[in-house]
């Protein structure tokens, strides 16, 4: 009897850990996942150029978001808010409820990641306190992230920032000398082995390196393939930085194409 007591006790506590592996691995699944069902890690890696004149919805190369992001972004991200008409593609965000948030928009991302190379977008940012006009790469897990943001409140400038393993910090605020909201304009993200360059209309604006260059001598860098994304969203709980945001009305950005020049 205290033999088979003891063989229990062994099987329940066995049973246990089986358990607890099981969940410790769905959740770091679910971190890895970035809400279209593939993990970071499950990416191909795409070598070879790419250029996208965003003419049409090109669903061998991009896919729409479905879900929401939660946390500072104050919207769901639908499909039928990214559009594409007249060779552009136009994100909208207006007040329709989604995923539990009270505003809609949109977000378009490449399937594959790509590695070291220039990545540029031809776009016009959305103007309004609370928005974010973005272009960047982004890994999933681990995150590595390179941005180019246009706040609304200020579309006179460009935010520049980038993430190693979920740590940021390292924004940089430029003045562009145009009205982003205005008209078209180039934004480039150049990204080598330990060094990242951002460009606008062709012209080198900004830079940093791991060899002392506007970051410390040795500063880890982002290292990962990443997917390019870009996105439209109103922020909550980040007045701060974006000022609060007041639906007035349907808010747009709208993108040219997007490409990708391997080094």
């Amino acid at each position: 009897m205290k033999v088979n007591l003891k063989m229990k006790g062994m099987l329940l506590a066995l049973t246990s850990m089986l358990l607890l592996g099981a969940c410790s691995q769905a959740a770091e699944e679910a971190l890895a996942s970035d809400g279209d069902g593939e993990t970071s890690s499950s990416r191909a890696v795409q070598s070879w150029s790419l250029w996208d004149g965003l003419d049409y919805h090109n669903t061998g190369v991009f896919g729409k978001a479905d879900w929401t992001n939660g946390g500072m972004f104050n919207c769901g991200w639908k499909s039928d808010h990214v559009t594409f008409k007249n060779g552009k593609m136009t994100i909208k965000l207006d007040n329709t409820p989604s995923f539990g948030k009270p505003y809609t928009s949109g977000e378009y991302r490449t399937h594959n990641t790509f590695s070291y190379g220039t990545f540029e977008t031809n776009l016009i940012a959305a103007k309004g306190d609370g928005l974010v006009t973005s272009f960047f790469l982004y890994t999933g897990s681990p995150w590595d992230e390179i941005d180019v943001e246009i706040l609304g409140k200020d579309t006179t400038k460009v935010q520049f920032n980038y993430y190693v393993d979920g740590v940021a910090n390292n924004e940089k605020i430029v003045n562009l000398g145009f009205d982003a909201s205005k008209g078209y304009h180039k934004y480039a993200i150049e990204y080598g082995n330990g060094y990242i360059n951002w460009y606008v209309d062709g012209k080198w604006v900004y830079g940093v390196n791991n060899q002392g260059f506007n970051a410390p001598y040795g500063k880890k860098m982002p290292s990962h393939p990443m997917q390019i994304m870009v996105n439209l969203w109103p922020g909550i709980g980040v007045d701060s930085w974006l000022n609060h945001f007041w639906y007035s009305g349907p808010k747009y950005a709208s993108y040219d194409y997007i490409k990708y020049t391997p080094k």
